[in-house]
Parts: C-alpha cells; sequence; structure tokens
C-alpha cells in the first residue's frame, strides 16, 4: 500500500481522537494539510466545535467538549445569561467597590474639613435665618432656604470629629460590604443616596432654623433598614441587625447634639426602599424597583420645597 509524504494511506481517514472527528478532531486527507482559518501558515489538526473550522494550539479555547475558537467564545459570552442575585442585582467580580468608594469619599471629605475650618459650615445642612427682611416681609434665609440644595447632598460626607467618622464609617463597611453584595452595585447605591437624601429631608423639615447637621448617618441607618427588610424576606436571622438598630435608636434619643431627624428619616426611607425592592413577584420587580425610587426621590423633593415655602412663604 502507498502512502503520502506524512506516511498515512492516501485514502483513509486518520482522526486524532474520536470517531469521525466528533469531538472536533480534523479528518487527514491525502495531500492536504489543513490549517488554521486565523493562521494559514499553522497546520490545524482540531476543529472548533461551534463553527467547525480548523484550529491551531493558539487558537485552541477548551470548552465542555472538545475546543471553540476565539470568535465563537467571544459570541457566546455576549448571549451568555448575566449572573444576577436574589433581588436581580448584577453580580460583579469586586462586590464590595462602591461601599469601599464611598468610605474612601468620606474620608477625604473629613481629610478637605480638616485642612479649611469654614468647610463644614460652607457645605453643612443648614438653613439660617439672617435677621432681615425683604420689601415684602419675606424673611431672609442663608443655606437651602436660600437655594443651595447642594448642601443635602454635601451634608452626607461631613463629619464633625474623628469619633464620627470613625463610627460611621465602621457602619458602613459593616453593612454596606453584604447589602452591596445582595442588591448589586447599582441598587446599592441608590439606596444609599435616597436613603441619605430622606435623612437631610427630614432633618430640613423638622430640625429648627440654624441649627447645622452633618454625617452619613442618615445613609447608614437607611442600610440598617434595609438589611433587616431583606434579611426578614429573605429568612436570615435578622436578630443582630435588630439588636444594632435598637442600640443606635437609643443613642439617638439619649445624646445630646444627635440628629435623630436625620437617623429617623434615612430609616424609615431605607426600609421602605428595600420592603418595595424585595416582595413583589420576582416578574414585576424590576418594574416595583425603578418606580419605587422614583416615588422616594418624589416625597424627598416634595418635603424640602414645602420646607422652603413654609420658611420663606
Amino acid at each position: 500500500m502507498s502512502t503520502d509524504d506524512a506516511g498515512f494511506p492516501p485514502s483513509e481517514n486518520i482522526a486524532v481522537s474520536g470517531a469521525d472527528g466528533a469531538d472536533g478532531a480534523v479528518p487527514r486527507q491525502a495531500g492536504v494539510v489543513p490549517t488554521c482559518y486565523r493562521h494559514p501558515k499553522r497546520e490545524a489538526h482540531i476543529r472548533c466545535v461551534r463553527c467547525d473550522r480548523p484550529i491551531c494550539p493558539d487558537c485552541m479555547i477548551p470548552a465542555s467538549v472538545g475546543f471553540q475558537c476565539p470568535e465563537c467564545v467571544r459570541d457566546g459570552n455576549k448571549t451568555q445569561r448575566v449572573a444576577r442575585t436574589a433581588l436581580g442585582g448584577r453580580i460583579s467580580p469586586n462586590q464590595s467597590a462602591a461601599t469601599f468608594t464611598l468610605i474612601a469619599v468620606n474620608v477625604v471629605m473629613f481629610l478637605i474639613e480638616q485642612a479649611s475650618p469654614t468647610f463644614i459650615y460652607r457645605f453643612g445642612l443648614t438653613a439660617t435665618p439672617l435677621g432681615v427682611r425683604t420689601s415684602h416681609g419675606v424673611e431672609v434665609f442663608s443655606g437651602i432656604a436660600n437655594g443651595e440644595y447642594y448642601r443635602l447632598l454635601t451634608s452626607m460626607f461631613l463629619h464633625e470629629n474623628v469619633m464620627h467618622i470613625l463610627f460611621n464609617m465602621w457602619a458602613l463597611y459593616v453593612v454596606g460590604a453584604p447589602l452591596e453584595r445582595m442588591l448589586g452595585r447599582a441598587r446599592f447605591v441608590v439606596l444609599y443616596f435616597l436613603s441619605g437624601f430622606g435623612g437631610s429631608a427630614l432633618a430640613y423639615w423638622l430640625a429648627a432654623p440654624g441649627s447645622l447637621t452633618v454625617g452619613a448617618s442618615g445613609a447608614i441607618f437607611g442600610l440598617f433598614g434595609a438589611l433587616f427588610v431583606l434579611g426578614r424576606r429573605l429568612r436570615f436571622d435578622i436578630r443582630p441587625i435588630g439588636f444594632l438598630i435598637g442600640v443606635n435608636l437609643l443613642l439617638t434619643f439619649t445624646i445630646a447634639n444627635i440628629s435623630w431627624q436625620g437617623h429617623v428619616g434615612g430609616l424609615v426611607a431605607g426600609a421602605a426602599l428595600a420592603g418595595a425592592w424585595a416582595y413583589p413577584p420576582r416578574k414585576y420587580r424590576l418594574a416595583a424597583q425603578l418606580s419605587s425610587s422614583v416615588v422616594m426621590a418624589v416625597l424627598i423633593a416634595v418635603i424640602v420645597i414645602a420646607r422652603t415655602h413654609s420658611l420663606t412663604g
């Protein structure tokens, strides 16, 4: 029997492994040396199990059966179902990135405060009467009542002293990391800021004019409330977070110079959002999460506008 240059019978198909090339092997034919479709100068004795094109060792990507080429792997990744949490959040490789970013921003803002003694008064939450009135008899205020609504946000990243920021950042780390894993990054960030705005809005509404409120406590109390509600929904042991909320509320109402309005406002906002996000049926959950977030934002805006009108109207 004659043979070709490689020593194989000219009419015989030789499979590298498997039967009839079922695992991607390229049948060997007389006088034909298969080459990689991506690297035409390289021999290729294996085919991609998806597109059936010959691929060289550099293009072979292991699959559950045989090998795939880089193009098929890319196409498969585009259509691959995204892994999500039980509450619909996207699972990302670094599931605490938002928590650590928020901690970093708070620390940077605190360092800026230390370098500028007036910074906290310029960006803290306040509506201070100036003791004068306009020609129409309207009392003049500085701060939020004068249109400085950015204070509702900036006050959330300011702290009075070292102990204040240390306690808040510890609490943010303890409850923020597990919540971010449960909700996904986007939902966690929305929860944090809406809780913080809820605390700022209630403090603006109920605190005495001229008082100064700062701190991330409103947002963190919102995380407390959300973790309690979500833990109950997912049948976790909620006694530790319940105890933590109870102790912090006790401190809130027994220690002087603590903004109970900010704490309660954040707690209510966070718990309400978590309930609206977790309890609807799965097929309606995304719509419920979006609509409840919008409703909460509108409610906060209404409170702020109404308070400004009551002070200046």
